[in-house]
């Protein structure tokens, strides 16, 4: 997890704020505004390259796993990056519950103003906290039903 971690936030950070890159790469996952499930895998198939066949290679030779580890392993970052990117946060969901990187946290990353920040992908936000690209963000309960996020106040202003 760490090794896939470590690969997708330094990927994504370099596309996302490579000009040529994002604009005729990345740019195409980004028209998407709104996240929807679907949308986890819709991307340039350069960046699909890169991102997972690439980095699933590297997490798979670096940790060691066995093909049979490999097969669960790579099952269940496909179901948490199809998570992550449903916009939807249900109660008692695991991926919500341990781990911080979740819908909404790439939900924000997702809108205008959140570019810049939750480059993280697919497991922990580790990177985002450690290099200072973290945006916090609060759930707060809409009156209609469901939820909505916030940025906190301790964000970063530029």
């Amino acid at each position: 997890m760490v090794v896939m971690d470590t690969y997708q936030y330094f990927l994504h950070r370099f596309i996302f704020h490579n000009k040529f890159l994002y604009k005729y790469i990345h740019a195409q996952h980004h028209r998407l505004n709104a996240p929807y499930s679907f949308g986890a895998i819709y991307s340039h198939p350069s960046e699909a390259f890169l991102a997972d066949t690439v980095g699933g290679s590297l997490a798979f030779i670096l940790s060691g796993m066995s093909p049979r580890t490999s097969i669960f392993f790579f099952c269940f970052a496909t179901m948490k990056n199809v998570d992550d990117h449903c916009g939807i946060m249900i109660p008692g969901n695991p991926f919500h519950i341990f781990f911080k990187n979740n819908a909404a946290y790439h939900d924000l990353h997702h809108q205008l103003y959140g570019g810049k920040y939750n480059f993280a992908q697919p497991f922990f936000v580790m990177w985002d906290r450690i290099l200072g690209t973290h945006m916090p963000y609060s759930l707060e309960k809409r009156a209609e039903g469901g939820f909505e996020i916030r940025v906190t106040k301790d964000s970063k202003e530029d």
